[in-house]
């Protein structure tokens, strides 16, 4: 009898700690990241930010690109929801378009976390100011203008205003380059989010006005393919502007190169708000979702080519 009962402890024993194991693995943290577009810089250093997070607390992630279609985005929210992620993290295409699938995420206990523009229905929120961000960037270059070029240039905006939260930081600039440089003409504002389309617009602006002397961007993205452009049409002469914002590793790396017209950027640390992500979950599952969502403003902070330089002495 006593040898039964011992054989029935041991099986009793070894099945729950199966399904304990089990449920070990079936209640482990994945987080889905959704991003407009990975050919950006910015939404990489982002992502880097929050896996370096989740690698450090035991936490899965996995990345999905948009590619700018916002019925992909729609689509790879529900994906993320049958797959029984635990965290959503995304920079909406449309802030509208995800908000019935956020409270479908919502419904089924998976936290939702927004960041740059904004999911208004997100438990978490880390986002900016787009039309002060726009004058930062805006006001480096008119800086240069105003320092370099005697208050008179033609300018070039690569914009994002397929985009239609960030349209405001497009006006941004352009208001206070107009504003501070009332000499200057802005002599096109086109959309371009990736390096690639920066430099096909760039190529295709500087034949029809090829005086242009500033090339800024709402981003680093498109300022790094006007860079490969400008230095491609032996156009980088030593008062030649191009700069961005966003800080971005490839952006920082072009300042340093000899030569370099990249004049500067503005830091909202990516990598950050990456890192922000991943504690933010971290701490809903440590004590709970709140009622109100937080929100979490991003700091501007201009960098120019002489301090990044200055920097590396």
């Amino acid at each position: 009898m006593k040898k039964l009962l011992a054989i029935l402890l041991v099986t009793v024993i070894s099945v729950s700690l199966l399904y304990s194991g089990v449920y070990a693995e079936e209640k482990k943290v994945i987080v889905g990241m959704s991003v407009p577009q990975l050919a950006n810089p910015y939404f990489v250093s982002v992502m880097n930010g929050l896996q370096d997070k989740c690698d450090e607390l035991g936490y899965q992630l996995i990345t999905v690109d948009a590619g700018y279609d916002v019925a992909k985005q729609v689509s790879d929210f529900e994906n993320f929801g049958n797959q029984g992620v635990t965290a959503v993290v995304s920079c909406p295409i449309d802030s509208n378009a995800l908000i019935p699938v956020t409270d479908q995420l919502k419904e089924k206990g998976i936290i939702v976390v927004s960041f740059a523009q904004i999911i208004e229905n997100a438990n978490a929120i880390f986002t900016l100011d787009e039309y002060a961000y726009g004058v930062v960037i805006g006001t480096n270059a008119a800086t240069w203008i105003n320092e370099k070029l005697d208050g008179k240039a033609e300018v070039l905006i690569i914009s994002q205003d397929n985009v239609e939260a960030v349209v405001a930081r497009g006006d941004g600039i352009q208001d206070t380059i107009t504003k501070l440089c009332p000499e200057a003409t802005i002599v096109a504002r086109q959309a371009g989010d990736n390096p690639t389309k920066g430099m096909e617009i760039t190529e295709n602006i500087m034949q029809q006005f090829p005086n242009v002397k500033v090339i800024t961007g709402n981003n680093d993205s498109g300022p790094l393919g006007a860079y490969e452009a400008i230095i491609g049409m032996g156009k980088a002469t030593d008062d030649f502007y191009i700069g961005g914002g966003d800080a971005t590793p490839e952006a920082i790396a072009k300042m340093k190169e000899e030569g370099s017209i990249y004049r500067a950027t503005v830091d909202i640390q990516p990598y950050v708000t990456g890192q922000d992500c991943g504690n933010i979950i971290h701490e809903f599952l440590q004590n709970g979702v709140p009622e109100e969502a937080p929100v979490g403003y991003f700091t501007f902070k201009p960098i120019w080519q002489a301090d990044v330089l200055a920097e590396g002495n």
